[in-house]
């Protein structure tokens, strides 16, 4: 999958697509681990079969065409300069979705998109600090635009875009806004 209208120096120049992968934020780890990640690498999946959610929970990426995507960044900033920045991805997501599709979408803080108390995504931020400093951010994001079906445990939480607007989002089109602003915020944040 290539992201069209990137405007980036760094974010999603590299990008990785699968269609079906256990974790897209585990892949970015075996990376890291592995010493073969580059700066900027999105990991992008159609189906996640043990997608990754907040305090070790299970997202449910089990239908195609969701946004279900992790980004590498890395950043060697004072941990101060990255404090909220969930919060300001979430909303860039949230701003995103409402001038291209004129959605309107919550925040439930810390890292949760919601649609009349109902989870339609989530983000999950972690990082590797050493000393006071963040080397680097691994974001994972997972948002409902096209699932139909939720199991019966989490029907009357979750809900998606489709469902609830009959929308189809053009996923590679937000992934690429989402990037082009991400990088903004994060030079914006770590400038020296």
């Amino acid at each position: 999958m290539q992201l069209m209208n990137l405007s980036t120096k760094i974010l999603g120049r590299e990008v990785s697509f699968y269609p079906e992968i256990d974790s897209t934020q585990s892949e970015i780890w075996r990376r890291i681990e592995n010493h073969t990640i580059i700066n900027g690498s999105v990991v992008i999946a159609d189906i996640q079969t043990q997608g990754k959610g907040t305090h070790g929970r299970i997202w449910h990426t089990d239908e195609p065409d969701n946004i279900t995507f992790s980004i590498y960044l890395q950043t060697d900033c004072p941990l101060e300069k990255v404090e909220g920045i969930t919060i300001e991805i979430a909303q860039i997501l949230v701003d995103i979705l409402k001038k291209e599709y004129g959605i309107t979408l919550e925040i439930k803080e810390p890292n949760d998109i919601m649609y009349h108390q109902k989870k339609v995504g989530g983000i999950l931020t972690e990082s590797k600090v050493h000393l006071e400093t963040v080397k680097f951010l691994v974001i994972g994001i997972g948002i409902n635009t096209n699932k139909m079906n939720f199991t019966q445990d989490i029907q009357r939480i979750a809900t998606s875009i489709k469902k609830e607007f009959g929308i189809k989002i053009d996923t590679g089109k937000v992934i690429a806004q989402f990037c082009n602003q991400l990088e903004v915020v994060m030079e914006r944040r770590t400038k020296k």
